[in-house]
């Protein structure tokens, strides 16, 4: 029996869905019957063909009681659903229910998941195998907490147990913080527990991701390095794989102590061990251990192509890591230690754009809704890979707006994180603030500042450059460093199609190089890809028939999960017809870039040029780009003018549904009513419309996903407010404005073939229209 981890939430996202259906996956090799209890629709770990039984039933204890005494099983993995599954499992042991049905708790036992998760367990541990921990006192009452702050003094960390993310704690500052965050972290601690604990915000965190079978063989995964320090959940920090600024007496000094953990807890398959480190004086201290597959398991998993989960999974029903092959070379076995001959860089995708209100700060709890993860040959061409495949509307290393900060209030975003400091550190190199500076504000090793540095000369040179002077050896440099041609034509002035032509003309293109986990060292069966500016490319040929499927990139709000369970069935559905199929995207932490979901991964960005390069190098038949959600959907239209051929929905029909003039005049055609409204593109146009059809209005731009920036407007002000400052209003960029029609909202779902259609359903939304349908209630059949 397999739990899953519910919900998406703040910390707990698409990466236990890889997880989980890695883990059936894995399972079902070995000939073993798996029964899922997952309760989160828009997963593939819920699809039919990935266990043999799924209950959709709410992750409760009963509920879970009634499935194991229904079932029977043999065995129930509980590391695989995040901090759900690992909850839910020591309720169900504690209730007693394991016992009388004989279910044996696999991979890392109860005991384990105690010492691991139960703060005062966990430093009791660490201090009998001398592992150094900060100074901390576990307390279940607020004034023990204040007591113990007064004797170390502030600011302290609040971590409760049993929780994800972060979630509940805090760092405070001063006994109301303090009081504030404790009450705060008591109540979410599944036993009402809280660690506070000596403040080490400055120092280094690295984390090391170690496997571990019940002979106990043991090894490193992945290490990777925080470049954001101490004080900020690495769910948002920035993070580097493998580590850039240790020395090797550092990175061995810590391996060792990893190694030392994992046989210390006693854990059979993977865990995170996070450290902080203070590179002056190499101390260090242990700050947790995740007892089970994190979010960052996922992105050492993808960063590393050695499938934790995968691993994690044979190994909790018995197998050693001598006896697993490496199901990426098939020809290594699993207790062989991956190789890196790239870097990797994550950077975490925020919901502040939807949420311009909301408090910015980052600390110890995680507020990302997902990440992104590329993969270059240089720190910097990974950095700048990173960055446009966030999909912020920013295609280099500058950010709207900062360039109007004053000096004090870009000191201040430099010294408080928040999602934008990496542009402000950026903004801070072009006005001449000194690097040791910036490092004393920030705490970022002087080695990342550097190569930040060294990006911004280039960018300064590039814009005092004329098009003319753009030599075929200056532009095989930039391109190297991870400029996109966007960006390079912004800085010379120029439009991107002269610098497109300019390629052309030069031969200048990416090569596509490998993740194998051995770096090279053996032929690679399943490899997934990269771009790079060398010259050799090392992509494998595949069969005659090539098509492209568009993944959806990082997880944010209205753009979750579901669009990679669709890419993920439609590599299935093209596998199945005999078809080479291709999966382009950058989020790590889904089963669409796991390493034999599509015959062949591209991990990269999802832009116009990225993914031309791509349909290039492969000759492919055509992309398909309607399952990839708003992501892919943007993308149709460049990849229609770059005469890549758009399967399926044509792109002139996907523009008559996205393009608000031609969508009306289709439904006038057919007789169809609709409610009155109009596309405009300034705020004279929308005021005169508004006035016509008569308050309330909903207004809300063209092209968008979610409802971003849609909202409902009952009066001039508050529609002048909305155009002022909610959306840019430009011919390109039209509002649409429509009457806002009480009632019941419906949604029908159709597919065709272009011929024959089916109505797979219809639902009934409880709200009235108005609520957006992500956010409403809704019941099948109506």
């Amino acid at each position: 029996m397999v739990i899953g981890s519910g919900p998406i939430v703040i910390g707990q996202a698409a990466e236990f869905d890889y997880a989980g259906t890695q883990a059936c996956k894995a399972l079902r090799e070995e000939g073993i019957e798996v029964i899922l209890v997952n309760n989160n629709p828009a997963t593939i770990m819920t699809d039919t063909d990935i266990a043999d039984v799924v209950y959709f039933e709410p992750l409760t204890v009963s509920f879970l009681s009634d499935v194991v005494r229904r079932e029977r099983p043999d065995g129930l993995l509980p590391t695989l659903g995040g901090q759900t599954g690992l909850n839910l499992a020591v309720e169900l042991a504690n209730s007693g229910v394991l016992d009388e049905c004989g279910v044996k708790l696999l991979g890392t036992p109860l005991d384990t998941i105690r010492k691991a998760e139960d703060r005062e367990l966990f430093r009791a541990l660490m201090k009998e195998i001398r592992q150094p921990v900060p100074d901390s006192a576990v307390v279940t009452t607020i004034n023990e907490g204040k007591k113990f702050a007064a004797e170390i003094g502030f600011p302290v960390i609040i971590r409760p147990a049993y929780t994800l993310g972060g979630t509940g704690g805090g760092i405070a500052t001063d006994m109301e913080s303090l009081e504030y965050i404790m009450k705060k972290g008591l109540t979410m601690s599944m036993i009402g527990q809280v660690l506070v604990e000596q403040c080490v915000i400055g120092w280094r965190e690295i984390e090391y991701e170690v496997m571990r079978d019940s002979a106990d063989n043991c090894f490193i995964v992945c290490n990777m390095e925080n470049i954001d320090p101490m004080g900020i959940h690495t769910g948002d920090s920035i993070v580097v794989a493998p580590s850039q600024t240790l020395t090797d007496k550092e990175y061995q000094m810590l391996r060792t102590a990893s190694l030392d953990i994992i046989r210390a807890l006693g854990i059979e398959g993977g865990c995170n061990v996070q450290y902080a480190l203070d590179t002056k004086s190499m101390d260090y201290y242990v700050i947790e251990v995740n007892p089970r597959v994190s979010r960052s398991s996922a992105l050492a998993s993808k960063a590393t192509g050695y499938p934790i989960a995968k691993v994690a999974s044979k190994i909790a029903v018995g197998l050693h890591l001598d006896e697993i092959i490496n199901p990426v070379t098939k020809k290594t076995y699993a207790s062989f230690e991956p190789a890196l001959d790239y870097v990797v860089v994550k950077v975490p995708r925020w919901p502040f754009d939807k949420f311009t209100f909301a408090d910015r700060t980052l600390y110890t709890q995680m507020k990302s809704t997902g990440e992104v993860m590329a993969i270059g040959r240089s720190f910097e061409s990974a950095l700048m890979k990173a960055i446009r495949s966030l999909e912020i509307g920013v295609s280099g290393l500058r950010m709207k707006g900062l360039g109007l900060c004053s000096p004090m209030e870009l000191e201040n975003m430099l010294e408080h994180p928040t999602d934008e400091r990496l542009f402000a550190i950026m903004e801070a190199f072009r006005r001449d603030i000194p690097l040791t500076e910036i490092a004393q504000l920030t705490n970022i090793d002087p080695f990342f500042l550097n190569k930040i540095q060294f990006l911004i000369q280039k960018e300064q040179e590039l814009s005092n450059l004329k098009i003319d002077n753009l030599t075929e050896e200056k532009l095989r440099e930039y391109k190297d460093i991870g400029f996109s041609d966007v960006y390079i034509a912004s800085l010379l002035g120029v439009p991107v199609k002269q610098i497109e032509g300019l390629r052309k003309k030069h031969n200048i293109h990416p090569v596509y190089k490998m993740v194998d986990t051995c770096a090279g060292e053996f032929e690679a069966e399943t490899p997934y890809y990269y771009s790079s500016y060398e010259t050799v490319s090392e992509v494998k040929a595949g069969r005659e028939k090539k098509i492209i499927v568009i993944g959806s990139g990082p997880i944010r709000i209205g753009q979750g999960i579901e669009f990679d369970y669709c890419s993920v069935h439609s590599v299935f559905a093209l596998r199945e017809e005999g078809v080479d199929a291709i999966i382009v995207n950058c989020n790590p932490e889904t089963v669409s870039t796991d390493f034999d979901t599509a015959d062949r991964l591209y991990f990269e960005p999802l832009t116009k040029e990225d993914v031309m390069s791509v349909y290039r190098e492969e000759k492919a038949n055509g992309v398909i780009v309607q399952f990839g959600g708003q992501t892919a959907i943007n993308l149709a239209g460049p990849l229609h003018e770059g005469k890549a051929p758009i399967l399926g929905t044509s792109f002139d029909s996907i523009d008559i549904a996205e393009d608000r003039n031609r969508f009306d005049n289709l439904l006038n055609k057919l007789g169809i009513p609709r409610p009155k409204g109009k596309a405009v593109v300034s705020f004279e146009e929308a005021l005169a419309v508004s006035r016509k059809i008569g308050y309330p209005v909903v207004v809300r731009p063209s092209y968008v996903l979610g409802g971003r920036a849609m909202e409902i407007v009952y009066d001039d002000e508050e529609l002048e407010k909305y155009v002022s400052s909610a959306v840019l209003v430009t011919p390109e960029h039209p509002i649409l404005v429509d009457k806002y029609m009480v009632g019941k909202e419906v949604e029908v779902d159709v597919i065709s073939d272009g011929k024959d259609f089916l109505i797979p359903g219809i639902m009934e939304h409880i709200e009235r229209a108005g609520v957006h349908s992500g956010d409403s209630m809704a019941v099948y059949p109506p």
